[in-house]
């Protein structure tokens, strides 16, 4: 995308996508995009910090340590979805206890999720059709 951007003088302002600690893993957008978005200086956009919540059926890592995760990549904004009341004061705890993290916590948080991460399994838009609303609605593409 950026490639073919460039090709056409485009310049994007800003680039939405997964940031997880999952992600690290497995086709990987957080070392593949990231560091050429902030090298042109396009704005990281993180979503899907747990993965709309598949991350977390993983059983190896926390929510917050995923905001936490997402939060400590040079994003912009990490984008979380908030459903209920309980789920928004977990965004905002994660927020309030946020601090840059260590080397050492990062390390941590992905190899607590390694090996439920290599195959994508938890990853479910990256490895199916699960979170696509085009191919559920085909017209859109004219």
């Amino acid at each position: 995308m950026l490639e073919v951007a460039k090709l056409h003088n485009f310049h994007f302002d800003s680039c939405q996508m997964p940031l997880n600690p999952m992600d690290a893993h497995f086709r990987s957008f957080a070392n593949n995009v990231v560091p050429k978005l902030v090298e042109q200086g396009i704005a990281v956009l993180g979503m899907k910090s747990m993965g709309s919540g598949d991350l977390l059926k993983s059983n190896t890592v926390t929510a917050t340590e995923c905001l936490h995760y997402a939060l400590n990549l040079p994003t912009s904004v990490v984008i979380t979805g908030c459903d209920s009341l309980k789920i928004l004061d977990q965004a905002f705890e994660a927020a309030r206890t946020f601090k840059p993290l260590a080397e050492s916590d990062v390390i941590a948080i992905l190899d607590k999720t390694r090996d439920a991460a290599a195959t994508g399994k938890f990853e479910l838009f990256k490895t199916s059709t699960k979170y696509d609303g085009t191919i559920k609605n085909p017209q859109w593409l004219g």
